[in-house]
């Protein structure tokens, strides 16, 4: 018995992210300012889209760069958007940009990640607390960051708002996979949720005015975004991140990438990261 499926139509695909999108179709048809009969037709495989029509609605839909190829390819034109390795001397300028970025950060911890979260790179200030990790195995490349700081063997065991981190983190990961449906980050979703609670971590640091308590008391700092807490030694150091992303990306492995830079939320996490980075340089 033959049981092979066919592949879908390039309309199918465009109706497939029209509804994760949770559009209508007339919704669609305005916003790329064509027609509702003529997306109707095209999602149902009445018309065949031009090449222009579906990259008209890819951007519209805000479909990744990495799915926009496999429409193409459906509808039956080449791909647009190149793909390159890491290593690829294409990617020279960009990857230099990076570096500047991440290198300009110190003495605060900046690393790049793809869209599974993969280490790609980091600066002098990530790796002292990486190897806080109990399993060196969570440190061998290609190393997951959300792996390393939700496994019990990881990073989780000195998180001290651990319950509220990983919220934060399990939500942008729902966040990305709504946007991208990508199955592997699904899975990771999967896996990351299943991890218990480590049993070391505790509740609030002891800093003032950044834990996450549930009441604020009369002239207590409001806190203005959930800070990661990591303990070292005998401290506890708090940052709040930002992300960065390209701007207008047409590569793919770009298009993927983000800048992940920490900043001390408290003055007493500043002075150990500038005693840390004047004890790398040896003075």
């Amino acid at each position: 018995m033959n049981t092979h499926q066919p592949q879908p139509h390039a309309g199918r695909l465009i109706r497939d992210w029209r509804h994760l999108r949770r559009l209508s179709q007339l919704d669609l048809a305005l916003e790329a300012e064509i027609s509702q009969k003529h997306l109707s037709f095209v999602e149902s495989g009445r018309s065949q889209p031009s090449r222009d029509m579906i990259l008209l609605l890819c951007e519209t839909l805000g479909v990744p760069l990495r799915e926009r190829n496999a429409i193409l390819t459906a509808g039956g034109y080449a791909p647009v958007f190149l793909e390159r390795s890491w290593e690829d001397p294409g990617l020279a300028a960009a990857r230099a940009a990076i570096d500047a970025v991440l290198e300009g950060h110190e003495p605060y911890p900046a690393l790049a990640v793809d869209r599974h979260w993969t280490l790609m790179a980091k600066n002098a200030a990530v790796a002292p607390l990486m190897g806080l990790a109990a399993d060196p195995d969570l440190l061998r490349p290609p190393v997951n960051v959300l792996r390393l700081s939700l496994h019990p063997q990881g990073l989780a065991p000195l998180i001290v708002n651990f319950a509220p981190w990983r919220e934060h983190l399990l939500a942008r990961l729902r966040q990305q996979i709504r946007a991208t449906a990508d199955g592997e980050l699904a899975a990771l979703m999967e896996e990351l949720a299943a991890y218990p609670a480590p049993c070391e971590t505790q509740a609030p640091a002891r800093q003032h005015g950044h834990g996450l308590s549930q009441e604020q008391r009369p002239g207590q700092d409001i806190a203005i975004a959930i800070p990661l807490q990591l303990r070292l030694g005998e401290q506890v150091l708090s940052f709040i991140s930002t992300t960065t992303v390209f701007g207008t990306p047409v590569d793919i492995t770009l298009s993927e990438l983000a800048l992940e830079t920490f900043f001390p939320a408290d003055a007493a996490t500043r002075a150990v990261l500038e005693a840390m980075a004047k004890d790398r340089r040896g003075g």
